[in-house]
């Protein structure tokens, strides 16, 4: 119990106990800004971030099975979310893939309307984030973009769609480097969130 990143006594003797509760805390902005967002529109927060991610991701990615993982949730409760979607004709189901019990998602003309007033939800946290200088957010990045991939590597994180976990990522030398792109990766241009993202095998 003594050694709890939640323990202040413990944060003073370990950094990466301080740097833990400091991701909490600031999980907890992201939480408060989508359940604002939320109470606006009448929807739950799990519903604006199906709309928005359906927005602006593949058709591959927007069935209920990948939602599930991308949001760790089980596919019931994306399920449920989906029908209060539809009732509220925010979305449109998909039904022409092979597999007839399964369905994509799209946005209707209102769900589209409704992502309008959603998708810029987080922009108060940026708008904080913006006033760091250039190479403080370059370092802020490097880290976070290892953390997401490693803890998608122990299972933790079930989806991820950065370079490093990615079959065109190479390292050559001591540099990044995109097969795909064929060039050079600055620390930059290492993608979170990679449209041509193809997991190694």
């Amino acid at each position: 119990m003594d050694n709890s990143v939640f323990n202040p006594n413990q944060q003073e003797e370990d950094l990466s106990s301080k740097i833990v509760s400091g991701l909490e805390r600031v999980s907890e902005v992201f939480k408060v800004l989508l359940w604002e967002k939320a109470k606006q529109v009448g929807l739950s927060p799990i519903q604006i971030q199906i709309l928005i991610f359906v927005t602006y991701h593949n058709e591959e990615l927007c069935n209920v099975s990948h939602l599930a993982k991308e949001f760790n949730v089980t596919k019931p409760t994306i399920s449920d979310a989906v029908k209060i979607l539809d009732k509220k004709q925010l979305i449109l189901k998909d039904y022409s893939s092979s597999d007839s019990r399964s369905y994509s998602i799209h946005l209707s003309q209102l769900g589209k309307q409704i992502v309008s007033e959603t998708y810029d939800f987080a922009n108060p946290l940026k708008h904080q984030v913006d006033k760091f200088k250039q190479t403080e957010l370059e370092d802020i990045f490097k880290t976070l973009s290892e953390l997401i991939y490693k803890l998608n590597q122990n299972g933790t994180l079930t989806v991820q769609r950065t370079c490093f976990g990615c079959k065109y990522y190479q390292k050559h030398d001591n540099s990044d480097f995109c097969g795909l792109l064929e060039k050079e990766l600055m620390n930059k241009d290492i993608r979170l969130d990679c449209p041509e993202y193809i997991e190694k095998s």
